[in-house]
């Protein structure tokens, strides 16, 4: 005589045969614990070991304070080409939005002045935007901007437009640097992106040149679980890739 199915079990069986149908589809909420106790007539308990487990298992994604989610597959991202990412959100037929976290001038200290290959540097564009998708964060955007290159950048509405947006319109790129980092986030980072202390993210650190001198330097933070970086090239005719 076979034994009878755990109750946990049966309540991912529940949430599976949902999102397998298509009943659920990715980034719908699904129910809560309190909602499964319910329904199920089960301890909070088991219904936490489910979504636990599922979560664990690639199929949810829970969002602290926010809810437990159908998990989309990650995002792609280009690595090599500047991309508008409020473009890229929306030709994937999903919400873009953002908030403003702090904009304005700074010091250049010696470490930025290096950055940008010019010790005479005094003072920089600053900005920082959260980017989301569907309401959720995506990007942590921590941008450095030349004002001699892009003297009207802080004139821009950020809620209207994107700093790659602006930058791209204001100036030719002649040459990119990209370093791609794992990282764990700090704690301004956790709470801007919504993510836990030991949520794996990618950091992509990118310099970018216009007319011989560093334009700008922005460092852009995915939480891992929710987005990923891509690069496509053609070899030349000696089979290398032309720099």
């Amino acid at each position: 005589m076979s034994e009878a199915q755990p109750l946990y079990a049966k309540v991912k069986d529940h949430i599976l045969e949902n999102i397998r149908s298509g009943a659920w589809e990715a980034g719908r909420r699904v129910p809560s614990e309190n909602e499964l106790v319910e329904s199920f007539r089960i301890s909070r308990m088991t219904a936490n070991r489910a979504l636990r487990e599922l979560t664990a298992e690639g199929f949810l994604s829970r969002v602290p304070g926010v809810g437990t989610f159908v998990k989309e597959s990650p995002a792609l991202s280009s690595l090599m080409e500047l991309r508008n990412i409020a473009e890229e959100i929306a030709q994937r037929g999903h919400r873009y939005s953002s908030r403003l976290i702090r904009k304005g001038l700074v010091d250049a200290n010696p470490a930025l002045a290096e950055e940008f290959e010019d010790r005479a540097l005094k003072q920089l564009f600053h900005i920082v935007i959260v980017h989301e998708e569907n309401g959720v964060p995506v990007q942590l955007e921590d941008r450095h901007v030349n004002p001699s290159l892009v003297p009207d950048f802080l004139d821009h509405d950020f809620t209207e437009t994107t700093p790659t947006a602006v930058l791209l319109a204001a100036t030719p790129v002649d040459e990119l640097e990209h370093t791609v980092e794992a990282t764990l986030p700090t704690t301004e980072q956790q709470r801007l992106l919504n993510i836990a202390a030991l949520e794996p993210c990618l950091a992509l650190y990118r310099r970018s040149w216009s007319r011989a001198r560093v334009a700008t330097v922005v460092t852009l933070t995915y939480p891992a679980s929710r987005y990923a970086l891509y690069s496509r090239h053609r070899t030349n005719a000696r089979g290398t890739f032309s720099q």
